[in-house]
C-alpha cells in the first residue's frame, strides 16, 4: 500500500496511522516497524512513535488477503438497509445485534448478514480484519442506530480517516439519571481499559483521548428524574458515551455495566436485557468516490418512544 499522508492525519504517531489505513492491529503495525519494512518517503521507520507529517509517502506492505475463516453468511440476520451504492453502505443497527464476531458472538452478527446482502464485502478480509470486513466503526450491542460500512478498500480509508479527522458526524441520543445542570458542555477525559476488568472502560490518566460534546434536550420529574441528551462524539473510544455520562453522574438508563442497578421505578416499561436508551440518531460523512456530504437519521425505535411517553417533563 502506497498512500499520501493527509492533512487529517499530519502529526499522528505512524503506527496509528498504518492501524488506521490498514485495519492492522498496533502489535502488528511494530512487527512491520522493526523489521523496517514501513517507509515514510522511501527511508524506512525506525520507531512506532515517529510522527507523520502531510504529503509524505507512506509505504506499507499489503495486508494479505485472508478466507474468512468460519464466519458464514446469514440471511436471517434483521437489519435495515439505509443506503448503499459501489463504495459504502449505511444500515440502522436494531440494539441486541452485535456487530462483528467476537468471544461468545460466533454466529448472528451484523457482519454475517452483510455478508448475504452483499457477498464482495468478503474481499476487504484481510489479517488482522479477518472478521471485520468493511467495518470502521462500531455501536455496542445495546445501542441502535446508523453505522456506516465501507464496500471498497478505497473507502475504508477515506471513512477512516474521516473519523479519526472528526469530519464525520456522528450524534447520538441517550436518556439518562438525574436532571443534567448544564444545557451543554464538553467532557474530555482519558479513556482505557479497567485493570480490575478488560470488559470495562475508565477514565485513567495516560488513556486515549475521548471527547464528548452534550446538549440537553429535556428534562423529566416523574417517575424518576431524568435528562434526555444528544450527544457529539468527536473521538470515538470503546463505551465513550457510556463511560463520560457515568463520569459526570448522569449513566445512561439501562446500562447496568456503568451503573449499579436501584429499584425500577413502578409503572415504568422495562428495558430489555442488555438495552441501554441509547440510539446513533444521525450521521453524515463525504463519499469516498464523489465527494458529495451523505447525512442520513434514524428515528427513535417504539421501546425507546414508549419509555420517553411515561416521563413527566419538568
Amino acid at each position: 500500500m502506497i498512500e499520501v499522508v493527509p492533512a487529517a492525519l499530519a502529526g499522528e504517531r505512524v503506527d496509528r496511522v498504518v492501524s488506521l489505513l490498514t485495519g492492522m492491529t498496533r502489535s502488528q503495525v511494530a512487527a512491520l516497524v522493526d523489521e523496517g519494512v514501513v517507509r515514510l518517503d522511501r527511508v524506512a521507520v525506525r520507531t512506532r512513535s515517529h510522527r507523520v507529517s502531510e504529503g509524505e509517502t507512506l509505504e506499507v506492505p499489503d495486508a494479505p488477503t485472508v478466507p474468512v475463516a468460519g464466519l458464514e453468511a446469514e440471511a436471517d440476520v434483521a437489519f435495515s438497509v439505509v443506503h448503499a451504492d459501489d463504495d459504502v453502505i449505511v444500515v440502522d443497527k436494531p440494539a441486541g445485534l452485535v456487530v462483528h464476531p467476537g468471544a461468545g458472538n460466533a454466529r448472528g452478527t451484523l457482519v454475517a448478514g452483510l455478508l448475504a446482502r452483499f457477498p464482495d464485502l468478503a474481499g476487504l478480509a484481510t489479517a488482522g480484519a479477518e472478521y471485520r470486513p468493511g467495518i470502521v466503526h462500531r455501536l455496542d450491542k445495546g445501542t441502535s442506530g446508523l453505522l456506516v460500512v465501507a464496500r471498497t478498500e478505497a473507502a475504508r480509508q477515506s471513512l477512516v480517516a474521516q473519523l479519526a479527522s472528526r469530519a464525520a458526524e456522528r450524534r447520538y441520543l441517550a436518556l439518562v439519571w438525574g436532571l443534567v445542570d448544564s444545557n451543554e458542555g464538553l467532557i474530555d477525559a482519558p479513556i482505557r481499559r479497567a485493570e480490575s476488568d478488560p470488559t470495562r472502560m475508565a477514565i485513567r490518566s495516560g488513556g486515549k483521548e475521548a471527547r464528548t460534546r452534550y446538549r440537553v434536550e429535556g428534562r423529566f420529574s416523574a417517575p424518576m428524574a431524568s435528562s434526555l441528551v444528544e450527544c457529539r462524539l468527536e473521538t470515538g473510544r470503546t463505551h465513550q458515551i457510556r463511560v463520560h455520562l457515568s463520569a459526570i453522574g448522569h449513566p445512561v438508563v439501562g446500562d447496568a455495566r456503568y451503573r449499579r442497578q436501584g429499584k425500577w421505578p413502578a409503572g415504568l416499561p422495562r428495558m430489555a436485557p442488555e438495552r441501554v436508551w441509547l440510539h446513533a440518531a444521525a450521521l453524515g460523512f463525504d463519499h469516498p468516490v464523489s465527494g458529495d456530504r451523505l447525512t442520513f437519521s434514524s428515528p427513535l425505535p417504539g421501546d425507546l418512544t414508549g419509555l420517553l411517553a411515561h416521563l413527566a417533563p419538568v
